[in-house]
């Protein structure tokens, strides 16, 4: 026999519900491609047009000291499963499968999630849907197609090739804005756009003055070349552009007081780009641990919540990201704990409400996660101690090229020791975790390699 709730009960649950769902906010991460700190108008860029991120930060909070890996698949994979690379890091290209991401999470607390940009995670058809994703428009999904003019992608299980002068970036962002148009009203949203732009190759765009429509129509794979700085402040302010194109449909549909946006990019800037930045030269650092080579933007913007025009000295890393989310979701502290995570929340920082202790940050690297070669570095806001004892103040020497490990005075001597003290702590999760890790990665070496030798016996 069915029994049913009277209907004051029924009432008061749904309208608690709807309170609770109105409280959490929707959420868009967008994390650009290659474009460092100093690419940025509202950082102190003298080069690039960025009208559009100029404004996301005049209208909410700008972070001075946010910082990514050095490259491309270490930050994917740091920020999506908000542990630091010397727990779970492969190798380069792939995301282990067996990982608990953000897209699960949010999808467990009730939010529709959706995927757009650039994957390079393998995993095929079904990978972004495994990791959380209910839908997704991506490159580099299972091929590698142009991702610019007359681009390939992959749409919601299928490949579908664009040959009528098309460009990548406005079709992913485009699908974006689709799906905010036809998303179920009654659930909030997580949208990660993690974009395809300002990566190389660095071409003319539909705004360019030269912008030829017939670019690569004829091939099948994305062709090299390109990477001189001709095009780039071209493609930087198109990535611009596009983040305008999602503020400005959130505002169509009246969602801008309901919804955070974060923009960040994934890595330094392209080592062949150089800049004007606060009167000075600035060299693109990507794939180094010096900070051109991790030290990104990082505005967040929430209407109404977030103190517009504010900036933040607080310690930023991507393993923040995920328990920033699931908080806003409303997740439990149990079930938080249960993703095992090495991020900190920035809810306090973002709301203006209790305090975020995060004293520094930490990075493993290694490009193609080789676990005897690996960089480690702890730091915070000024300093920083490599694993192998190199210790740099970052304020008087950008490029760490004096170590003050031997003579180290006053405050700097004090924020060595402790430094060291955190150096120690993760050091011992590295060393349990790598042979493990290494045995992860010669497996999934191995069986790369034999996937390469039946379809090259099948061909």
């Amino acid at each position: 026999m069915k029994r049913f709730l009277p209907i004051s009960t029924f009432l008061a649950i749904t309208a608690l519900s709807a309170v609770f769902s109105a409280e959490r906010p929707n959420i868009i991460m967008i994390m650009a491609d290659d474009l460092g700190y100093e690419c940025i108008g509202a950082n102190g860029s003298e080069m690039y047009s960025t009208p559009h991120l100029d404004e996301l930060a005049a209208g909410g909070m700008r972070f001075l000291h946010a910082h990514a890996q050095p490259i491309c698949t270490p930050s994917r994979v740091q920020i999506m499963t908000g542990k630091y690379n010397n727990r779970n890091y492969v190798k380069f290209g792939i995301l282990d499968p067996k990982e608990t991401t953000f897209g699960h999470a949010m999808k467990d607390a009730g939010y529709q999630t959706y995927i757009a940009g650039k994957w390079q995670l393998e995993g095929g058809f079904e990978g972004p849907v495994q990791f959380g994703f209910e839908k997704y428009c991506l490159w580099q999904l299972t091929r590698r197609p142009s991702r610019y003019p007359n681009p390939g992608l992959e749409i919601n299980g299928e490949e579908k090739d664009f040959k009528n002068g098309e460009f990548g970036p406005d079709i992913v962002t485009d699908h974006i804005n689709q799906f905010l148009e036809t998303r179920d009203e009654s659930k909030p949203f997580f949208v990660y756009y993690p974009m395809i732009l300002p990566h190389w190759p660095f071409v003319p765009t539909p705004d360019s003055n030269d912008w030829d429509p017939t670019l690569w129509r004829d091939k099948e794979s994305e062709p090299g070349g390109f990477r001189d700085q001709t095009y780039w402040a071209d493609d930087v302010a198109y990535t611009d552009k596009m983040v305008g194109k999602i503020v400005a449909k959130l505002e169509e549909l009246n969602l801008r007081e309901d919804t955070l946006v974060i923009f960040t990019g994934d890595n330094g800037t392209a080592t062949q780009i150089t800049s004007q930045f606060k009167g000075d030269t600035y060299p693109g650092g990507k794939g180094s641990t010096k900070d051109s080579g991790t030290h990104v933007p990082f505005i967040a913007n929430w209407p109404g919540t977030i103190e517009a025009g504010s900036e933040s000295r607080e310690l930023v890393d991507f393993s923040d990201l995920f328990p920033t989310f699931v908080e806003l979701a409303g997740v439990g502290e149990e079930k938080i704990a249960s993703y095992d995570l090495d991020g900190v929340s920035l809810t306090p920082t973002l709301t203006g409400e209790g305090e975020r202790d995060k004293p520094y940050i930490y990075c493993w690297y290694h490009r193609d996660g080789d676990r005897k070669k690996a960089s480690e570095h702890v730091r915070d806001q000024r300093y920083k101690l490599y694993s192998d004892g190199r210790f740099y103040d970052l304020e008087s020497d950008f490029h760490e090229k004096r170590s003050l490990a031997d003579s180290a005075e006053g405050k700097a001597a004090e924020r060595l020791q402790q430094l060291r003290a955190a150096m120690e702590k993760h050091r011992k999760v590295t060393l349990a975790a790598d042979p493990v890790q290494a045995k992860r990665r010669e497996g999934m070496t191995r069986k790369a390699l034999q996937k390469k030798k039946k379809e090259k016996k099948a061909g």
